[in-house]
């Protein structure tokens, strides 16, 4: 687990296995375990090395943002905000890829490989390091997280403040990320009534750490480029700071449930013990992240389900089998023994806890799978979400994904993570429309649009490793093609002048050539990690528009400090109360909760008499005219106290 692979893996027929046992063909090779160790110590020191530049670029960046002091209530402080997180990733960034540069341009091809590993590794964590240090710019000054005390931020404050009342889990969700708002509160605020707290670090530690974890896991699979590629993508655009902890574990998973399965499908090459190490290590990572966010293993299971059986090895042998049945074994006995406590509640509350909250995703075409919109919609509605593209509907950016996609599919179908992300997208595909066809006559949503994130997700995989398998049949393609005419020319010269043969054909594509412009693709990823981040960090700046995203950074400063007080910069001088409520299950309603949708819609839109709570839209305008009134009233009492 500690290799991180210089080769693509998932290929059958490869010239030289991950762990130096021979050839696939010519099966295991006896080796001294002294002649291995240098080789294997060398590997793990350079997979640290990659890990700790990684981590260290992303927390370092986030501690580094502290250092920015603007007021995040109003926009101009937003944007110097901004400005200054970018001029900070800039400092950092252009002189690592100078770095990068100078050495695919002058110098030994392994001190390259060197630089770009560490580089790459460096430039995943700077990617969320950005995001983190953004939501460190929206909260300054107040120590609460964002969403405040309201909605799931304000769930998970009511969790963990349960968990310090040791009154066990709430419910079916996953309890270990409220379990460790719980310790973090209790050791580093010193008990119940600061979990919110303990929640405003969490979100951003995790913000900061996703890029490297998503990078690391991807490492397990892919060369340091192909793993940014992925990585760095999918971060950004998946990563929400209010939960990060959720997306984490689908962009991890996918990478780790594809190295079972290779794991797996080379059983009959594999020592037994080393079977049962790698199984239990990745059977506890699994429960692991079960506890840590479970949703993702609900849309990855049909698909992982097919895969398993169609990558066990069936006809290689009693022998074989039996190995791999060991490994299936271990892990799902590893897995489920750290994951009980999650599974004894989801059997025993499980039919008791539908989910009945639909929103703006649930109203659109259920067909559309290329972005997302939460209940944080501002003036979306389902009439003007999604936008339409040029063809049929499509964009241009969902054309080149598909042509991508389609790149996969057909040229890299030996590559094992293909396989499971294809056969990962059309269980979730089926569970999707599944559950969305059955929601009108179940009254139930049954959080069928967060299928959305992990089928872009699958979609992004397989268009990425499309890329990686026309660059690599492609080379090989000209190399067969254009060598023999070079090479007869070059061995001919040799033999008239009598020289020493050479040590092999010169390649047609040389190496310099190809580490350069993969140098200038690195550059051209950071890009668009900087402009991605900034994206992502803008959309959480404080507003007071409850239908945007900004109100969850906007609650952080309207409520009150441990001593009673507001906040630096807040725009309130009547602040709330800290809350210090334990979880208690909601009542659980019969019909299709709409929200965002006003009183007078529901009938068209739910079926339905919207509840006496719901606004209509006299309720909307009553109260915008309220308000425009009560500012008219203040700038008036404020002229004529200038006068007096």
């Amino acid at each position: 687990m500690t290799h991180l692979a210089p080769e693509v893996v998932g290929t059958t027929g490869t010239a030289h296995s991950r762990t130096g046992t021979g050839t696939p063909d010519a099966g295991p090779v006896s080796s001294s375990s002294t002649a291995r160790r240098p080789r294997t110590s060398g590997r793990r020191v350079l997979a640290v090395a990659e890990g700790v530049v990684s981590l260290t670029a992303a927390l370092g960046y986030m501690l580094l943002s502290r250092r920015i002091d603007v007021n995040p209530i109003v926009r101009l402080g937003q944007v110097s905000g901004l400005a200054t997180l970018q001029m900070y990733a800039a400092v950092i960034g252009l002189p690592l890829l100078g770095l990068l540069l100078y050495t695919a341009h002058r110098g030994p091809a392994r001190r390259h490989r060197l630089v770009k590993r560490l580089v790459c590794a460096a430039l995943a964590g700077l990617a969320t390091g950005v995001i983190a240090g953004g939501v460190v710019v929206a909260l300054h000054g107040t120590p609460h997280p964002l969403g405040g005390q309201e909605g799931d931020p304000g769930v998970l404050i009511d969790m963990a403040n349960s968990f310090l009342h040791h009154k066990g889990m709430s419910g079916i969700y996953p309890p270990a990320f409220p379990a460790l708002m719980a310790l973090w509160a209790k050791i580093r605020y010193n008990g119940r009534g600061e979990t919110g707290f303990a929640l405003h670090d969490l979100q951003i530690f995790f913000t900061a750490v996703a890029g490297p974890m998503a990078y690391l896991a991807w490492r397990i699979l892919l060369r340091p480029f192909w793993a940014l590629l992925i990585a760095v993508p999918a971060a950004v655009v998946f990563l929400d700071p209010i939960r990060p902890y959720s997306h984490i574990v689908m962009i991890v998973l996918l990478p780790l449930l594809g190295y079972w399965l290779r794991e797996m499908r080379l059983a009959g090459r594999r020592g037994t013990r080393h079977l049962v190490v790698r199984a239990l290590v990745l059977g506890v990572t699994f429960g692991a992240l079960f506890l840590w966010y479970s949703g993702w293993y609900i849309w990855a299971a049909p698909g992982a389900l097919v895969a398993a059986l169609f990558f066990f090895p069936w006809r290689q042998g009693a022998a074989t089998a039996k190995k791999a049945g060991i490994y299936i074994g271990v892990t799902l006995l590893s897995a489920g023994v750290v994951g009980a406590p999650l599974l004894y509640q989801m059997a025993r509350l499980g039919s008791e806890n539908p989910d009945r909250y639909a929103f703006l995703a649930v109203y659109a075409d259920p067909g559309y799978v290329l972005g997302w919109v939460s209940d944080r919609s501002g003036t979306l509605t389902y009439q003007t979400w999604p936008v339409a593209g040029e063809m049929a509907g499509q964009s241009g950016f969902a054309l080149l994904l598909l042509f991508g996609v389609g790149l996969g599919l057909g040229l890299g179908m030996r590559n094992i993570m293909v396989r499971t992300a294809a056969a990962v997208l059309a269980g979730a595909w089926l569970a999707r429309f599944w559950f969305a066809g059955h929601m009108a006559q179940d009254k139930a949503i049954q959080l069928y649009p967060r299928t959305t994130w992990i089928i872009m997700y699958c979609l992004m995989i397989l268009a990425v490793l499309g890329m990686m398998a026309v660059v690599d049949r492609g080379s090989g393609w000209i190399e067969r093609t254009l060598r023999p005419r070079a090479a007869g020319s070059g061995s001919g010269s040799a033999a008239d002048s009598g020289s020493a043969p050479a040590a092999g054909p010169a390649r047609v594509i040389p190496p310099r050539v190809v580490r350069q412009l993969a140098a200038g693709m690195v550059c051209v990823v950071a890009l668009f990690a900087t402009m991605g981040a900034s994206w992502s960090v803008n959309r959480y700046m404080p507003s007071s528009d409850v239908d945007s995203m900004g109100i969850d950074a906007y609650r952080a400063h309207v409520i009150k400090q441990r001593d009673g007080s507001c906040p630096r910069f807040s725009p309130r001088e009547d602040c709330w109360d800290i809350e210090k409520d334990d979880w208690k299950p909601g009542p659980i309603q019969n019909f299709i909760w709409c929200a965002g949708i006003v009183a007078d819609d529901w009938p068209a839109v739910c079926g339905m008499e919207a509840p006496k709570r719901v606004r209509s839209r006299a309720d909307i305008e009553r109260d915008a005219e309220a308000e425009r009134q009560a500012r008219k009233d203040a700038d008036r009492t404020g002229q004529d106290a200038r006068k007096k």
